[in-house]
């Protein structure tokens, strides 16, 4: 099985790793993104990579693209990534892997929706009945669907760190009351949309991220990744109960298996096991199938 821990082109300058993604230039206006099988936990990316995960994630994401391109367009071309690299490094980009996109300036802040109380948002709310200054009702339970989605925006942290929550009124100075009044509207619409699809098909997308960028002339774009088990929290809707953490689609397993190990959450992780892999492997192919009604090939 080909997995891709760390991609080695040279036909096209790097211009940076993240978490899973490394980033290529292709001319002055577009980018050859690579999605990897890496996989973060706590904020540490581990050593092993996870089979078949960059595929789940590209595909996933290139599903919501274009399913929900009528409410904001987005960053892909359409371009083979194929075409943009040498032959010898083709095979690093096929069978959806990568995607050829739009260079945008990237909106520095990313914008969180929350349909229902989890992580740390069930955290925030136990301190404060409120969520990243949001107030709700009292005697909310944990993993409660919210009475309306709200929206949470948080500023992403260097690599290593936790992103940090803001308010939206920290929001509206950062990038200005006008565009945060889009983006909200716009974030609020899309989680909204793909909220009632999925529970069409058995899940419940809990919460979920998103992140924009503009074009030269100022057009604001849905950018990086969308809906996917990496960016969102996606529960099996017959495993839901409220009060409890339900089962989720996405490194659930890896997370669960290194709260076990004596280790401070900082690099290096510890080498996780075939079956935390294999298991981690299935969970995200899962949530392809379910969500897409695809499989890969």
């Amino acid at each position: 099985m080909f997995t891709l821990y760390e991609s080695t082109i040279k036909s096209l300058p790097l211009l940076g790793r993240g978490k899973v993604r490394d980033n290529y230039a292709v001319g002055q206006d577009k980018l050859l993104i690579v999605t990897t099988d890496r996989l973060s936990a706590f904020d540490v990316v581990m050593g092993e990579p996870i089979p078949n995960k960059g595929r789940v994630l590209n595909t996933m994401a290139d599903f919501w693209f274009e399913k929900l391109g009528h409410i904001v367009p987005n960053h892909n071309t359409g371009i083979d990534p194929a075409s943009v690299v040498s032959a010898d490094e083709a095979e690093q980009v096929k069978k959806g892997r990568a995607v050829v996109v739009k260079r945008l300036e990237p909106i520095l802040v990313e914008t969180v929706v929350r349909g229902y109380l989890a992580g740390s948002g069930w955290k925030d709310y136990q301190a404060t009945d409120s969520v990243c200054g949001v107030e709700l009702p009292p005697g909310l339970q944990n993993a409660q669907k919210l009475p309306e989605p709200i929206f949470t925006p948080a500023v992403k942290a260097e690599m290593g760190h936790h992103d940090e929550n803001i308010t939206y009124d920290e929001m509206e100075r950062r990038i200005g009351t006008e565009l945060s009044a889009t983006i909200k509207r716009i974030s609020i619409a899309l989680y909204k949309e793909a909220a009632e699809y999925a529970a069409t098909r058995g899940i419940i997308i809990a919460d979920t991220k998103f992140e924009f960028g503009l074009d030269n002339k100022g057009e604001l774009y849905l950018m990086d990744e969308v809906l996917t088990a990496d960016s969102s929290r996606f529960w099996p809707a017959d495993g839901y109960q409220v009060g409890t953490n339900p089962p989720s689609f996405d490194k659930q397993f890896v997370r669960d298996w290194l709260e076990t190990q004596l280790w401070k959450k900082e690099p290096p992780a510890p080498k996780l096991p075939d079956e935390v892999i294999a298991k981690t492997s299935e969970k995200y192919q899962e949530a392809l199938q379910r969500l897409t009604g695809k499989t890969l090939d």
